[in-house]
């Protein structure tokens, strides 16, 4: 939906008059929601924002019945008078979900906004605040970033007051949190019950659709739903706009296109049936901006001046897992890498972050074969190194400058400097990869890292032994703040309890 500038931030007498929103404090937002009826929409999910630029935003909710989403914002705080903007009707062919893009908005502007839906009748129901914040000149810019939600059996779990890390991320005040994948885990089912090596009980919350390995689509519109039980993620998501990607476990683990699976407790064996419907849920329960084409989660979300973060998609258009041996196999397609490296040469901003869903240098193996990047040979590029190879000797050749890439997957937190003078590999610049997550998920790791680009771990925290659920505080996330004078990129991997283990301040170069 296209704003003009002077309705956004003044809106206009007749409709400030025609608002019946009377203004209320959040906790009477909380009241409200409370009391409302239940024979008129609920939303039982909260609400979110995602891919904020300085002008466009995408809002979302969710609620019970078929009905309209309706949503009042205001650039000043002030609900009397906000503008009345109508959104789409869902129904269930959406699973009842809806999303708002919003264009025309103003830089460096907080925005108030409030969700309801409009039944049939015209009756609305119950009504959820949120706010995001524009990026702007001269204004600092933060954000944080993780992976790996709900995995390997670890989900909500009400006794220890459910996934409180992101309630850790929440109090650090980011202007978004880009979560680098893994948001839900479709192939690892979540029991009642499960026994930890200390004698005591991990009691998680259980949904019909969670008990089983995603197979339709209810199934993982389900996952979707889980975590949003979760009072954690609902705060979070109402106050800090996600960027979201997606990696294998949105699927089933390891996937690629094509794929026949051997897993008994699938009963559909083809990937590519799974990847559509998994494809489906996400697209319906993220808010993300879909100008550039709805078949395609790569994309450029622009921070302003100071920064620009470029979404990779490493598993849409990757081939078949090669053998450690292979020659070159694709990862990104050669339309993403050649969309890759023309955005990032012609980004204006002064970092460059490239959120890739897996890491370049950390070997990840699916049995005999490669599911990551690494080959663990060393020596010259191969495999899936080949591709990422181009890119980096693209990026040289352009002369890009202050490049970091910023990674999940592995279940653990590490920062690692690539250097030519290190390399087997050596027509690229030196650049930073750091690592982070899980988040909410079992802790693994480290892993071995290939030679091939020249990779130095300048630090790593990992699991004491395989599977280390998150009561023992082994879940990380990464922070950046980025200074509006000194354009310092300050980098930091943290606990879940907000605890910096590593920070580095990244000088700009001119």
């Amino acid at each position: 939906m296209n704003l003009s500038r002077r309705r956004l931030l003044t809106g206009s007498a007749a409709l400030g008059a025609a608002l019946t929103v009377p203004c209320l404090t959040a906790g009477a937002v909380a009241r409200t929601a409370a009391v409302v009826r239940r024979d008129l929409p609920r939303v039982p999910f909260g609400v979110a924002s995602g891919d904020v630029t300085p002008h466009s935003a995408v809002l979302w909710s969710r609620t019970d019945r078929r009905a309209r989403m309706l949503v009042d914002l205001t650039s000043h705080g002030r609900f009397d008078r906000a503008i009345r903007l109508r959104g789409p009707v869902t129904g269930p062919n959406a699973d009842f979900t809806a999303q708002l893009p919003l264009r025309g908005l103003r830089a460096g502007q907080r925005y108030d906004f409030r969700i309801a839906f409009e039944d049939e009748r015209g009756r609305r129901g119950e009504l959820v605040e949120g706010h995001f914040q524009t990026p702007g000149p001269r204004r600092p810019v933060s954000f944080v970033w993780t992976g790996d939600t709900a995995g390997q059996g670890w989900g909500i779990n009400p006794d220890r007051g459910g996934m409180t890390a992101y309630r850790t991320m929440h109090r650090t005040a980011p202007d978004f949190f880009l979560h680098s994948g893994d948001n839900i885990y479709a192939d690892g089912p979540i029991q009642a019950e499960v026994p930890l090596s200390d004698g005591t009980v991990w009691r998680n919350l259980v949904t019909e659709e969670v008990s089983k390995v995603a197979e339709t689509l209810n199934e993982y519109r389900g996952r979707y739903r889980y975590n949003l039980l979760d009072e954690n993620v609902r705060a979070m998501n109402a106050e800090v706009p996600i960027v979201s990607q997606w990696d294998d476990h949105e699927t089933t683990n390891n996937w690629y296109p094509g794929e026949i699976l051997t897993d008994p407790r699938y009963t559909e064996k083809r990937v590519d049936v799974l990847a559509t419907r998994a494809r489906q849920a996400f697209d319906e329960y993220l808010p993300i901006d879909h100008s550039a084409g709805r078949n395609r989660l790569y994309r450029k979300v622009s921070y302003g001046p100071l920064l620009d973060v470029f979404c990779l998609d490493m598993r849409t258009y990757r081939e078949k897992n090669p053998s450690p041996t292979a020659g070159a196999t694709p990862i990104l397609g050669a339309e993403q890498a050649e969309w890759l490296v023309r955005e990032v040469s012609r980004s204006r901003a002064t970092w460059k972050v490239i959120a890739s869903d897996m890491p370049i240098g950390l070997l990840v193996p699916d049995g005999t074969e490669i599911e990551g990047v690494a080959n663990g040979l060393g020596g010259s590029p191969g495999g899936r190194e080949t591709e990422i190879a181009w890119v980096l000797t693209q990026f040289q050749r352009r002369h890009v400058r202050n490049t970091v890439w910023l990674t999940a997957d592995v279940h653990y937190c590490a920062a690692h400097h690539y250097d030519p003078a290190r390399a087997a590999y050596t027509a690229f610049d030196p650049f930073w990869e750091l690592v982070a997550g899980p988040i909410n998920a079992g802790t693994f790791g480290p892993n071995q890292l290939d030679p091939t680009f020249g990779p130095k771990v300048e630090f790593v925290r990992a699991a004491e032994y395989a599977n280390q659920p998150p009561s023992d505080g082994r879940q990380f996330f990464g922070h950046v703040r980025i200074d509006p004078y000194s354009k310092v990129f300050q980098a930091s991997l943290r606990d879940m309890a907000g605890a910096v283990l590593w920070q580095k301040d990244l000088q700009p170069s001119r």
